[in-house]
């Protein structure tokens, strides 16, 4: 038996073949109210809820209050982190006013300045371990999560080596101060709906 040596290009590219294929299957059988992703090469699905749905939407108006209606900010949309065949669609990330699609015509991670998670009780074990880890990776400047469940709100900020040596952990209804960070900005959690 030989054993050839793969190169982390071919591997990159072998990673990227396979999401694309996933995501082509995807496209065409996930059931209404429920969202898919790849996470280290398994698919996960979660259903959307409304207090899901209505904490997006609050953030999404305060973004876009901020930044302005032309600004790349993007929800659920495929976004290929570093790792092991990681193809998020998280639920809102914000890109660069400069950035430009990639291969394929797809975003770049490195061109993302904010990622915001709404935690599901079925992939919430992802959206603090394996999800944190690629953002971190990928030096996303900005994580924030969002549970409805513990009505809490943690802040990632300052990716280094893989790990966000920055974390801040407060109660919905604590404001978000994201005023020393890329986005410059408060955030209000005081309308989040608790799950």
């Amino acid at each position: 038996m030989t054993i050839a040596p793969i190169d982390r290009t071919d591997m990159a590219d072998i990673d990227k073949q396979y999401l694309d294929e996933v995501f082509e299957f995807l496209y065409g059988g996930i059931p209404e109210g429920f969202r898919a992703e790849v996470v280290e090469g398994a698919v996960q699905m979660s259903p959307q809820r409304d207090t899901h749905s209505d904490i997006i939407t609050d953030v999404l108006f305060q973004l876009g209050a901020r930044f302005g209606p032309r600004s790349k900010l993007k929800m659920d949309v495929r976004l290929d982190l570093p790792g092991y065949r990681n193809g998020f669609c998280p639920d809102i990330f914000k890109l660069s006013d400069d950035a430009k699609k990639g291969e394929k015509g797809r975003w770049r991670y490195q061109d993302v300045e904010f990622v915001f998670e709404v935690i599901s009780r079925e992939t919430a074990a992802n959206d603090y371990g394996k999800k944190k880890d690629a953002y971190a990776a990928g030096e996303v400047p900005v994580y924030l999560i969002a549970d409805p469940y513990t009505a809490k709100w943690h802040l990632f900020t300052m990716p280094k080596d893989g790990e966000y040596q920055s974390k801040l952990s407060l109660d919905f209804g604590q404001p978000v101060d994201l005023t020393d960070t890329v986005l410059g900005m408060t955030l209000e959690t005081d309308r989040f709906p608790r799950d």
